[in-house]
């Protein structure tokens, strides 16, 4: 593409979305939670969105307003305010890591969904009817205790017994659940029973919750036989060619928009963050086949004054390499065609190694350079302090503040796995999976054997690894924004709200997709998600 003289505006940057995918990313990133969309199906009309106060037992779309929010079901949505989420479900399991987690909470994510020790009794009373609804008002369980704690050996032995009466006509959710707990609390034999009548009800070609509770079935299978990582590494290990794994990828692109989500958000900040720069590092810690630097570049060689020096830093690790079928040598290679049909200066530098092996001498940081920083769903694969005393996701945080960037783009899965404990982690990733397979189903079908690989190979593994695995093997470890949020200022961060073009470039790409898909803003994060449920966010940092 040859240089144009026409004005760079944010449409020059987000309109190439809408060309062909030249290769997409390679690097099976979990997929994410998702926000609301106009379920009507017409995205030419705002909405006007209000939300019940967090005293509330039930948090919709269609309550009273509140502060600093704002819902996009178009680009002329109406703002409302609120301290919480633009996206609080009715008693949603993704708060289950939080009911033994108070601390989390703390942190002002805009998705706690509730705040206090009040709102936490009165989520606690809503998971006590539940389990009244499935065992009965006279269930033997001891009332003292929490409804997903321990309970008495002989009470909890009378509950297991009740459920396994039960599982029959329980639905698959409720017997995925019970099968958790029974993980949790050490009951290998009811383990093994709910696990066998589970066996018989999930389907890789069913319905969502089919699909999901055949890998979260694995994951937990893998726990109860202490195998969580050598199940977790075969699956990562599996061996398909690089072409497989691309189409795989390829697949869930153009189904679901969070990779594009996140490109399109991250390149707008950016782009608009260098308008005036003449020379342009940007760092991306997890290039993989750098396809998002394709669609900057071609927007930055429209600038009226001319197309500045791009100087691009891949940071990269050898699963990526293999999904690429070779080195960063290939990503650097790929951009430097495009950036010469373009007529932009270019250099790309090779850091092919994992963000925790990152050290300032291997950014090749020079004077004169305005700094971008990408972290693209990759911060979340870093141990923190609950890991390693190396706490590499806030030493990663330090060295790039060190660097005095102009721009950091954070994008994250608002989902809350990593300090939460098994059996609330389990919760969550039932919530937050099962949202994001039904946004698959809803735009490929269930035979298809396309989706049943990408599901298989670039979704299962990171499922079983949230369940199955500990310690440092347990690598997908999500935070909510507003842990996010926190550890960023800790490391001498502030926000930068977002301009009104990043939130219309997102809902111009989301006309391609489901009206359950929605957008939202709150705290300067832009949040995706489907129907109710918070998927991921986008935010800026300086």
């Amino acid at each position: 593409m040859q240089a144009s003289q026409e004005p760079q505006t944010s449409s020059t940057v987000h309109s190439l979305y809408h060309q062909s995918m030249p290769q997409i990313e390679p690097y099976c990133f979990s997929p994410l939670q998702v926000l609301n969309s106009n379920s009507s199906g017409n995205r030419s009309q705002g909405a006007e969105v209000s939300f019940q106060t967090c005293n509330e037992q039930i948090f919709t779309l269609e309550s009273t307003p509140a502060p600093d929010d704002v819902v996009y079901n178009s680009p002329s949505a109406v703002s409302v305010s609120s301290n919480r989420s633009p996206f609080s479900p009715q008693c949603s399991l993704s708060y289950v890591s939080d009911v033994h987690h108070s601390s989390d909470n703390t942190y002002g994510s805009p998705l706690s969904g509730y705040s206090g020790v009040d709102d936490d009794n009165k989520l606690m009373h809503a998971f006590m009817e539940l389990r009244n609804e499935l065992l009965g008002p006279e269930s033997d369980i001891d009332d003292s205790c929490s409804f997903y704690g321990v309970a008495p050996q002989t009470s909890s032995l009378s509950r297991f017994k009740r459920i396994l009466e039960m599982a029959p006509n329980m639905d698959l959710t409720q017997v995925l659940i019970a099968c958790g707990e029974a993980v949790s609390e050490g009951d290998v034999s009811t383990a093994e029973a709910l696990i066998d009548i589970l066996e018989r009800r999930v389907s890789v070609s069913g319905e969502p919750i089919e699909r999901l509770s055949a890998y979260m079935l694995e994951g937990l299978r893998a726990r109860l036989l202490s195998s969580g990582s050598i199940i977790y590494k075969k699956l990562k290990c599996r061996e398909i060619t690089s072409s497989e794994l691309i189409s795989y990828m390829q697949v869930l692109y153009h189904v679901c928009p969070y990779y594009k989500f996140a490109y399109m958000s991250a390149n707008v900040i950016i782009g608009e963050a260098m308008e005036n720069e003449n020379r342009i590092h940007i760092i991306d810690f997890q290039i993989a086949q750098g396809s998002q630097w394709v669609f900057l570049i071609q927007a930055l060689a429209r600038r009226p004054s001319g197309p500045p020096y791009i100087h691009i830093t891949g940071v990269d690790d050898s699963q990526s390499a293999h999904a690429r079928g070779g080195g960063l040598e290939l990503v650097g290679q790929t951009l430097a065609k495009v950036a010469k049909s373009c007529g932009v200066p270019f250099e790309f530098h090779a850091a092919g190694m994992s963000g925790c092996e990152v050290q300032l001498q291997n950014l090749q940081i020079r004077h004169g350079e305005a700094l971008a920083v990408n972290f693209p769903y990759v911060l979340h694969h870093m141990p923190d302090e609950s890991v390693s005393t190396m706490n590499h996701r806030d030493r990663l945080l330090r060295l790039v503040k060190s660097l005095s960037p102009k721009i950091v783009t954070l994008v994250e899965q608002e989902s809350n796995t990593n300090t939460a404990p098994f059996f609330q982690r389990f919760c969550e990733t039932l919530d937050y999976y099962a949202a994001m397979f039904e946004s698959i189903d809803a735009a490929r079908p269930r035979e298809d054997k396309q989706r049943i690989n990408a599901e298989e190979n670039c979704v299962a593994r990171d499922v079983v690894n949230i369940i199955a695995c500990e310690d440092t093997d347990r690598v997908e470890r999500h935070e909510l924004f507003g842990k996010w949020r926190l550890r960023f200022m800790m490391a001498g961060f502030s926000p930068i709200p977002l301009s009104r073009s990043v939130s219309t470039a997102i809902m111009d790409m989301l006309n391609e997709y489901s009206p359950n898909y929605r957008l939202a803003e709150s705290n300067d994060a832009l949040y995706l998600g489907w129907k109710n449920r918070a998927m991921a966010t986008s935010s800026a940092w300086r």
